[in-house]
């Protein structure tokens, strides 16, 4: 049976009900965030989370995000420094998540945060935000998409996806960020960003007036969603930094700048017309997956800046272009 689909917009007060008692139930639901959209179950219940690894085809030592209605919640659950504290008042509700120590005796299930001793927590903004305020507990929420596969920014794209698969999909429109969270951890009074996202991390530096280190700590090990080096991936295959389209080829430029033969591609898309990179991140997994509908075997992607958010879209398309598991 296909995915009943409510419009948080239209149908707020229904939406926010049928949700809650989805969620209640330890079903997964489909929600709208600014980021992209969500695969959410209740954090605390293992048959909750099971259900959403289930729903994706997801490996389960890659842990999921919780979700907390303010920084209030979230404290109950997790350690925080104060720089930690510093960029959760800045910068939520929005699109950072920070990876923290969990509590002693925290009910957070231990396949949301895949058995490690931290859990990466985000305040989303919104109706996803009112819903986790309702159901009164964090929800665990990776993209609701099949794992490793393109990002949803819609109901629609759910709906085509995973809509067999889910009993409720809440409507809320485009979502306005595109891509992901950014993810930061603090350990010893060092920064370090395992994820780039939503938000750019010139803006993090500034906050706390030092640098946000790049790169894998002491352990190689998966630490947050989003660092496996296949992911977000569309069925075609992908090639960046393409200065020429090839015959046959999909084509995604950037910034309106003409590409030599994208005459002979098989379809053409910009990104941003206009060379803005919060545009092209709303756009990303959006025209991806256009892309990839048009029929052609491989996506090249045209150079996109690596300042601000231009930094999330290449980590994006970067693991979109990685070898797929079956190609290792």
């Amino acid at each position: 049976m296909a995915a009943s689909i409510l419009s948080v917009l239209t149908e707020h007060e229904r939406a926010l009900r049928e949700g809650v008692a989805r969620l209640s139930e330890g079903l997964p639901v489909a929600i709208p965030t600014e980021t992209v959209y969500g695969l959410a179950a209740d954090a605390t219940r293992g048959e909750a989370v099971t259900r959403i690894y289930e729903t994706k085809g997801r490996p389960q030592f890659n842990p999921l995000i919780c979700h907390m209605a303010d920084l209030e919640m979230a404290e109950r659950y997790a350690i925080f420094d104060p720089l930690s504290i510093q960029l959760a008042q800045a910068f939520w509700p929005g699109p950072l998540t920070l990876v923290l120590p969990l509590k002693p005796e925290c009910d957070i299930h231990p396949l949301a945060t895949a058995g490690l001793d931290t859990v990466g927590i985000r305040v989303p903004k919104g109706f996803a935000r009112e819903l986790i305020r309702a159901l009164g507990r964090p929800l665990a929420a990776p993209s609701a998409n099949t794992s490793g596969k393109v990002s949803p920014t819609s109901a629609q794209h759910v709906a085509e996806d995973l809509g067999e698969k889910l009993s409720l999909i809440l409507d809320g429109g485009a979502a306005p960020v595109g891509v992901e969270s950014t993810i930061i951890r603090v350990e010893d009074g060092r920064v370090r960003l395992l994820r780039p996202g939503g938000i750019a991390v010139e803006k993090i530096e500034a906050l706390l007036a030092r640098p946000v280190e790049r790169g894998l700590g002491a352990s190689p090990a998966i630490e947050a969603p989003g660092m496996l080096a296949s992911h977000y991936a569309p069925g075609a295959s992908v090639r960046l930094n393409a200065k020429e389209a090839e015959a046959g080829e999909a084509l995604i430029r950037f910034g309106g700048k003409p590409v030599e033969g994208s005459e002979q591609a098989a379809a053409v898309f910009d990104l941003s017309p206009s060379g803005d990179l919060a545009e092209a991140a709303a756009n990303l997994f959006g025209l991806l997956k256009l892309a990839d509908a048009c029929g052609a075997q491989r996506i090249a992607v045209a150079p996109i800046p690596q300042h601000g958010l231009g930094e999330a879209i290449n980590d994006r398309l970067m693991r979109a272009a990685a070898p797929r598991p079956e190609e290792n």
